[in-house]
């Protein structure tokens, strides 16, 4: 019997020291959570998931460690995505969804215990991704501590493609807002850059 239990304790060991164990249990969490809550089925409705700040997540200055805010936008976007359909209509269609580009910028720390909610939304798309702006506000006064705005890759399918399947008539893309952009500008610009670096831009001559 003790021999069985410092097996079970040395597998347990072996296992959390080789994955984020907790990453993979929280992911299945939300996978549940979003499969018993009602369908969200209007595409660009803004969604909500809440969540405390606590001891794991702190860094050495005792607020949420900035690398926390960019794994809540994770769970948040995949809970979004379990709601409206995106993702089961994305995996019938063989198609993955994979982060293409991400930009955060930080308002106001999240201290320890502090209650917040993420508030996700679909803001547009084009012809190879959806381009999702994520929200952290604070339950104590409704301050916007943190946004992030996330450009989703679609591979093997097309965003247009996805929404027709899930709405099953075609839907029309709003107008990207004036930061959004920006930020698509500048991320055509580092790829132009990072390919004229790399040479790539004189073989594709």
């Amino acid at each position: 019997m003790g021999e069985m239990l410092l097996l079970v304790l040395g597998a347990l060991l072996l296992l959390f020291c080789t994955l984020d164990v907790w990453y993979f249990l929280r992911g299945a969490h939300v996978f549940v959570q979003a499969w018993f809550q009602p369908r969200v089925r209007d595409m660009l409705a803004e969604q909500s998931i809440d969540g405390t700040v606590l001891p794991h997540d702190l860094d050495y200055m005792g607020h949420m460690n900035n690398s926390r805010y960019l794994r809540e936008c994770d769970f948040a976007r995949f809970h979004h995505y379990m709601r409206n359909g995106l993702f089961m209509a994305s995996w019938k269609l063989g198609a993955r969804l994979v982060v293409g580009a991400s930009t955060i910028r930080y308002r106001r720390s999240l201290a320890f215990r502090e209650a917040f909610e993420i508030r996700t939304k679909i803001v547009g798309w084009d012809e190879k991704a959806f381009y999702i702006e994520q929200r952290f506000v604070s339950k104590k006064d409704g301050f916007v501590s943190a946004v992030m705005l996330c450009r989703q890759n679609v591979v093997h399918c097309s965003p247009e493609s996805i929404l027709e399947f899930v709405c099953k008539r075609t839907i029309d893309c709003p107008e990207f807002p004036e930061d959004l952009k920006h930020w698509i500008s500048f991320i055509s610009a580092s790829s132009q850059a990072l390919r004229a670096e790399s040479g790539l831009e004189e073989k594709n001559k």
